[in-house]
């Protein structure tokens, strides 16, 4: 059993002892470098040093970012549970992005983009000698942190996946078409006459953004016609990495995902529902999150 693990099954005793005493957060920026892009997070630590105990690297949503509420509140709640925390920002092309993502902005990202972060975020985690990480991700978040698990460095412990993503292309065409009164089908097929690195010929609408002035061929594709899978419980199988997935009970974006996940029965794959949250876990839920993430880190540590 691990030093901190002993520790931590003994907190709740000498916290009946020391209950007046208060936990010192330490909140501070990272900026790392990765190509030609500067990568941003907040790094969250309760702890002496970044390399004592586990730490929960968070994973925001489509076009979200690290202080976005979802995020903000699990930080917050980690630290509560003496957990140290790393909120990454996706840079979706951007250098040094910080806040909500710009629709004005010229579209150059792609979904699988985020594997490579994810990557360069947990090999600085390593460099701080690191030795435990779980990984959390939020909705699109969460299929690009399973996405990036099936090739995860060794520090990564395990995965918790919050109310994450479902894809199908039947459903990707609908729902383009009454968001946007558009054939998604005539725009895939624009998007591949493109040139390579090249734009669409018109203001087009990606995810949330309707009629982005400037979106690249490639990002258009990557979210309508991936080069690799979008659904999420697609991306889990039999002896991969152990992974706990979250449902929220009253999810209006995410709404398939209890049916797909009763079709998968892996020993590695656990799904718990969440009653009545809703998609962001907001009020009380957020604590169900954060306690599913500590009986996971506990579970994971015990077997280590």
């Amino acid at each position: 059993m691990s030093k901190w693990l002993k520790r931590a099954l003994i907190a709740p005793v000498l916290s009946l002892v020391c209950g007046l005493m208060s936990i010192s957060i330490s909140a501070e920026e990272i900026i790392i470098k990765a190509d030609q892009l500067r990568l941003n997070a907040t790094l969250n630590l309760v702890t002496d040093s970044i390399d004592e105990g586990p730490l929960v690297l968070l994973v925001h949503g489509t076009l979200g970012h690290k202080d976005m509420e979802i995020i903000a509140n699990l930080q917050t709640l980690l630290a509560d549970e003496e957990i140290n925390s790393l909120a990454i920002n996706l840079s979706l092309g951007i250098d040094n992005r910080q806040g909500p993502f710009d629709c004005a902005v010229p579209h150059d990202h792609r979904h699988e983009d985020a594997v490579e972060e994810i990557a360069t975020w947990i090999k600085w985690l390593k460099g701080q000698d690191v030795n435990h990480v779980l990984l959390a991700g939020h909705s699109r978040g969460g299929s690009q942190v399973a996405a990036y698990s099936q090739n995860a460095d060794a520090i990564v412990m395990g995965q918790v996946l919050i109310a994450p993503s479902t894809w199908s292309r039947k459903y990707a065409a609908k729902a383009y078409q009454d968001r946007y009164q558009k054939s998604l089908e005539d725009l895939i097929a624009v998007a591949t006459q493109q040139i390579t690195n090249g734009w669409m010929p018109e203001p087009t609408s990606l995810v949330y953004c309707a009629n982005a002035l400037k979106v690249k061929a490639a990002s258009f594709l990557s979210y309508y016609q991936p080069p690799q899978t979008l659904n999420t419980p697609d991306l889990l199988v039999e002896g991969g990495l152990t992974t706990l997935v979250l449902g929220a009970g009253d999810d209006q974006v995410v709404k398939n995902l209890p049916q797909q996940m009763q079709l998968r029965d892996f020993s590695n794959v656990e799904f718990i529902m969440v009653d009545d949250a809703d998609h962001f876990f907001r009020d009380l839920y957020a604590d169900d999150v954060v306690e599913a993430m500590i009986e996971n880190i506990f579970s994971l540590l015990e077997q280590d």
